[in-house]
């Protein structure tokens, strides 16, 4: 897998200063996509050890919330063994912290039924805490919408959806869907 880029302080893709990984890579083409560049599985750096010590060692101060992984797409099949294995380090070392993920996969139609194929799928979706599903629309795009940047995208509570089988969306975030 590649990295686009590492943001150790970012408060645009998640609540509070988080660790924001783009990984690179994603086949969804959304028209106006804000990063087009990271479509291209090989953009970027590769990861590597070395990138894992460093996103770990962002995420040890106090005031980081948690880690957001975006891309690019997370949830590519090309990405999810490593994205997995970061995530379930993340949730080791730092249990108190949050993980959100920004996916233009759709939770119902595509991940669940993908989940029973997909194993590690499985565990990475097990890991996160804030799911945000849907590919980006640009005729749905809305400026006003918190963590979301077209209508159809929604905030989902990722393990309470993966138990219950259906999207239980976190209803703080998803005020003023259209």
């Amino acid at each position: 897998m590649n990295v686009a880029t590492i943001k150790p302080h970012d408060i645009a893709n998640g609540v509070g200063v988080r660790v924001s990984l783009f990984v690179s890579g994603c086949e969804h083409a959304c028209p106006a996509c804000f990063n087009p560049e990271a479509w291209d599985f090989s953009f970027g750096e590769p990861y590597t050890d070395a990138t894992e010590s460093r996103i770990l060692a962002a995420l040890a101060p106090e005031h980081i919330r948690g880690l957001t992984l975006l891309g690019g797409e997370p949830l590519h099949p090309r990405n999810r063994a490593v994205v997995c294995a970061l995530a379930e380090r993340v949730r080791q070392t730092y249990p108190a912290k949050d993980i959100w993920c920004y996916t233009g996969y759709h939770f119902e139609q595509e991940l669940l039924p993908e989940c029973q194929r997909d194993p590690v799928l499985r565990r990475l979706l097990e890991q996160l805490d804030t799911l945000v599903d849907g590919r980006f629309v640009e005729a749905k795009k809305n400026l006003s919408l918190r963590f979301r940047g077209s209508e159809n995208q929604r905030v989902l509570r990722c393990r309470a959806s993966l138990a219950a089988g259906e999207a239980i969306l976190d209803d703080t975030y998803m005020q003023g869907q259209g």
